[in-house]
């Protein structure tokens, strides 16, 4: 087992298949599915142990622990050209605490210093208002109006794509810790 990434209120820790009743259940959320590409609606234990059967070697994920609870998701799918995307959800009840940005920042730091890559991408749901000011406040700046796909709403949607590129020093990133 992987070491776990820590934050001043967060513990980033590799999935454990115990996670899966928590997952189904927060992920699970119509308000949280609706605004991933991945997450099906309604979204079941067993469909969460699939999904962790299925990650890849370019995939990166971790469970977000607050107080050893289980909150939400960080990750990231690596790239063919040494890039990554992040992705990362938070369930409801602990919206709007800033548990998002928190998360998000240590995958952010992570993918720079310790996964090497000088370029990060991720995208929003144009309805996602929120995910949006936690894609700025870690300093991504839009490049592109695209559509994806959403599994739980079983359509293509409008989506905005966000790029980062490693700073020149990496010392930005520690120090925000």
């Amino acid at each position: 087992m992987s070491k776990p990434i820590k934050t001043r209120r967060l513990v980033l820790r590799e999935i454990q298949y115990d996670d899966a009743p928590e997952f189904a259940r927060l992920a699970g959320d119509w308000d949280v599915a609706r605004m991933t590409a991945r997450i099906p609606y309604p979204y079941s234990e067993a469909l969460a142990r699939e999904w962790m059967d299925t990650l890849g070697p370019d995939e990166f994920v971790r469970t977000v622990l607050h107080q050893d609870t289980l909150i939400g998701a960080v990750g990231y799918v690596a790239n063919d050209d040494g890039s990554a995307e992040i992705g990362y959800w938070i369930g409801k009840p602990w919206w709007g605490a800033g548990f998002a940005t928190e998360a998000a920042s240590a995958l952010v730091r992570y993918c720079f210093t310790t996964g090497g890559f000088k370029r990060l991408t991720c995208c929003h749901f144009e309805d996602n208002d929120a995910s949006k000011r936690v894609i700025q406040k870690l300093g991504f700046r839009q490049s592109e109006a695209c559509s994806a796909w959403c599994d739980a709403r079983q359509g293509e949607f409008p989506t905005l794509s966000y790029e980062l590129n490693r700073p020149l020093s990496a010392v930005f990133w520690r120090r925000t810790a």
